[in-house]
Protein backbone atom coordinates (compact mmCIF):
# COMPACT_ATOMS: atom_id res chain seq x y z
CA UNK A 1 0.00 0.00 0.00
CA UNK A 2 2.17 2.76 -1.26
CA UNK A 3 1.46 6.25 -0.88
CA UNK A 4 0.32 7.71 -4.33
CA UNK A 5 -1.00 4.76 -5.87
CA UNK A 6 -4.21 4.69 -7.58
CA UNK A 7 -7.13 2.49 -5.73
CA UNK A 8 -10.28 1.56 -7.04
CA UNK A 9 -13.15 3.09 -5.05
CA UNK A 10 -16.61 0.84 -5.65
CA UNK A 11 -19.49 1.55 -3.89
CA UNK A 12 -22.33 -1.00 -4.33
CA UNK A 13 -26.13 -1.20 -3.72
CA UNK A 14 -27.56 -4.06 -1.76
CA UNK A 15 -28.05 -6.09 -4.24
CA UNK A 16 -24.56 -5.95 -5.27
CA UNK A 17 -25.30 -4.12 -8.17
CA UNK A 18 -22.45 -1.03 -9.14
CA UNK A 19 -23.47 2.19 -8.10
CA UNK A 20 -20.59 4.66 -7.53
CA UNK A 21 -17.18 4.41 -8.57
CA UNK A 22 -14.30 6.13 -9.32
CA UNK A 23 -9.90 5.93 -9.10
CA UNK A 24 -8.54 8.02 -6.44
CA UNK A 25 -5.15 8.43 -5.11
CA UNK A 26 -3.21 7.09 -1.74
CA UNK A 27 -2.95 9.78 0.05
CA UNK A 28 -1.67 7.68 3.62
CA UNK A 29 -3.66 6.76 6.53
CA UNK A 30 -3.61 7.99 10.29
CA UNK A 31 -6.03 6.34 13.46
CA UNK A 32 -8.83 7.82 11.47
CA UNK A 33 -8.55 5.07 8.58
CA UNK A 34 -7.41 5.16 4.97
CA UNK A 35 -7.43 8.61 3.30
CA UNK A 36 -7.44 8.80 -0.94
CA UNK A 37 -7.66 12.18 -2.88
CA UNK A 38 -9.08 13.50 -5.99
CA UNK A 39 -8.03 16.47 -7.85
CA UNK A 40 -10.30 19.45 -9.20
CA UNK A 41 -11.87 17.30 -12.15
CA UNK A 42 -11.62 13.76 -10.84
CA UNK A 43 -14.36 11.47 -12.91
CA UNK A 44 -16.99 9.79 -10.86
CA UNK A 45 -19.01 7.27 -12.57
CA UNK A 46 -22.62 5.78 -11.31
CA UNK A 47 -22.88 2.47 -12.71
CA UNK A 48 -22.40 2.74 -16.53
CA UNK A 49 -23.87 6.01 -16.91
CA UNK A 50 -21.33 8.53 -18.08
CA UNK A 51 -18.36 9.92 -16.22
CA UNK A 52 -18.98 12.94 -14.28
CA UNK A 53 -15.95 15.39 -13.54
CA UNK A 54 -16.04 16.38 -9.85
CA UNK A 55 -15.82 20.75 -9.50
CA UNK A 56 -13.67 20.67 -6.94
CA UNK A 57 -11.24 18.71 -5.10
CA UNK A 58 -12.07 16.46 -2.36
CA UNK A 59 -10.65 14.08 -0.08
CA UNK A 60 -12.14 10.06 1.17
CA UNK A 61 -11.80 8.76 4.25
CA UNK A 62 -12.50 5.08 4.81
CA UNK A 63 -12.55 4.17 8.45
CA UNK A 64 -11.45 0.87 9.75
CA UNK A 65 -14.46 -0.51 11.05
CA UNK A 66 -17.23 1.88 10.91
CA UNK A 67 -20.34 2.28 8.71
CA UNK A 68 -20.01 4.70 7.18
CA UNK A 69 -17.47 6.59 4.18
CA UNK A 70 -17.19 10.74 4.66
CA UNK A 71 -15.65 12.78 1.90
CA UNK A 72 -14.12 16.30 2.29
CA UNK A 73 -14.14 18.91 -0.46
CA UNK A 74 -13.03 21.94 -1.30
CA UNK A 75 -14.73 24.94 -2.38
CA UNK A 76 -16.79 25.62 -4.50
CA UNK A 77 -18.55 22.35 -3.34
CA UNK A 78 -22.46 23.15 -1.60
CA UNK A 79 -21.07 20.85 1.58
CA UNK A 80 -17.60 20.84 3.02
CA UNK A 81 -18.45 17.82 4.18
CA UNK A 82 -20.54 14.96 2.44
CA UNK A 83 -21.22 10.82 4.25
CA UNK A 84 -22.53 8.36 2.44
CA UNK A 85 -24.03 5.60 5.02
CA UNK A 86 -22.45 1.86 4.35
CA UNK A 87 -21.12 -1.07 5.37
CA UNK A 88 -17.68 -1.04 6.60
CA UNK A 89 -15.38 -0.36 3.56
CA UNK A 90 -13.40 -3.74 2.94
CA UNK A 91 -10.30 -4.36 0.73
CA UNK A 92 -10.46 -7.17 -1.28
CA UNK A 93 -6.79 -5.66 -2.77
CA UNK A 94 -4.48 -2.96 -1.54
CA UNK A 95 -5.76 -1.14 -4.72
CA UNK A 96 -9.55 -1.69 -4.64
CA UNK A 97 -12.17 -0.41 -1.92
CA UNK A 98 -15.51 -1.36 -1.54
CA UNK A 99 -18.91 -1.22 0.44
CA UNK A 100 -22.39 -1.32 0.00
CA UNK A 101 -24.07 2.02 -0.10
CA UNK A 102 -26.56 2.45 2.42
CA UNK A 103 -29.02 5.54 1.21
CA UNK A 104 -28.98 7.92 4.20
CA UNK A 105 -26.02 10.98 3.60
CA UNK A 106 -24.92 13.15 5.99
CA UNK A 107 -23.80 16.40 5.18
CA UNK A 108 -22.00 19.58 6.43
CA UNK A 109 -23.39 22.62 4.50
CA UNK A 110 -20.16 24.65 3.71
CA UNK A 111 -21.86 28.61 4.62
CA UNK A 112 -23.48 27.57 7.57
CA UNK A 113 -22.06 25.01 9.17
CA UNK A 114 -25.73 22.97 9.60
CA UNK A 115 -25.40 19.27 9.52
CA UNK A 116 -28.21 17.99 7.60
CA UNK A 117 -29.59 14.14 6.96
CA UNK A 118 -30.63 13.59 3.57
CA UNK A 119 -32.33 10.42 1.40
CA UNK A 120 -34.68 9.24 4.59
CA UNK A 121 -37.02 8.52 1.69
CA UNK A 122 -34.69 6.20 -0.43
CA UNK A 123 -33.76 4.48 2.74
CA UNK A 124 -37.19 3.61 3.60
CA UNK A 125 -38.03 2.44 0.38
CA UNK A 126 -34.34 0.30 -0.44
CA UNK A 127 -35.58 -1.47 2.94
CA UNK A 128 -38.11 -2.88 0.97
CA UNK A 129 -37.07 -3.24 -2.16
CA UNK A 130 -33.38 -5.16 -1.28
CA UNK A 131 -35.10 -6.45 2.23
CA UNK A 132 -32.46 -4.97 4.19
CA UNK A 133 -32.17 -6.72 7.60
CA UNK A 134 -32.82 -5.68 10.64
CA UNK A 135 -29.66 -5.12 11.74
CA UNK A 136 -28.63 -3.36 8.54
CA UNK A 137 -31.18 -1.07 9.45
CA UNK A 138 -29.95 -0.48 13.13
CA UNK A 139 -26.57 0.06 12.28
CA UNK A 140 -27.20 2.48 9.45
CA UNK A 141 -29.46 4.62 11.80
CA UNK A 142 -27.09 4.23 14.59
CA UNK A 143 -24.26 5.64 12.53
CA UNK A 144 -26.50 8.27 10.59
CA UNK A 145 -27.03 9.22 14.64
CA UNK A 146 -23.59 9.59 15.67
CA UNK A 147 -22.83 11.27 12.43
CA UNK A 148 -25.15 14.03 13.14
CA UNK A 149 -23.77 15.11 16.38
CA UNK A 150 -20.05 14.05 15.01
CA UNK A 151 -20.08 15.98 11.56
CA UNK A 152 -20.24 19.34 13.60
CA UNK A 153 -18.14 19.26 16.04
CA UNK A 154 -15.47 16.03 16.59
CA UNK A 155 -12.63 14.75 14.76
CA UNK A 156 -11.98 13.66 12.21
CA UNK A 157 -15.00 16.42 11.02
CA UNK A 158 -13.34 19.44 12.47
CA UNK A 159 -10.03 19.95 11.33
CA UNK A 160 -8.20 16.25 10.60
CA UNK A 161 -8.83 16.09 7.05
CA UNK A 162 -7.55 19.53 6.16
CA UNK A 163 -3.70 18.95 5.63
CA UNK A 164 -5.08 15.42 3.59
CA UNK A 165 -6.85 18.08 1.72
CA UNK A 166 -4.21 20.67 1.11
CA UNK A 167 -2.54 17.49 -0.70
CA UNK A 168 -5.09 17.52 -3.73
CA UNK A 169 -6.11 21.28 -3.95
CA UNK A 170 -4.53 23.66 -6.76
Amino acid sequence: MLEGEQVRVVFRKYDGSLHWHAWLRRLGADEHGVWLGAPRLTAWQRGAEPPVAMKAAHVSLFPHDDWWVASFNAAPAAFDVYIDLSTAPSWPSADEVTMVDLDLDVVRHRHSGVAELLDEDEFEAHQRRYAYPDEVIRRTRHSASWLMDAVTGREPFRSAYRSWLEMVTD
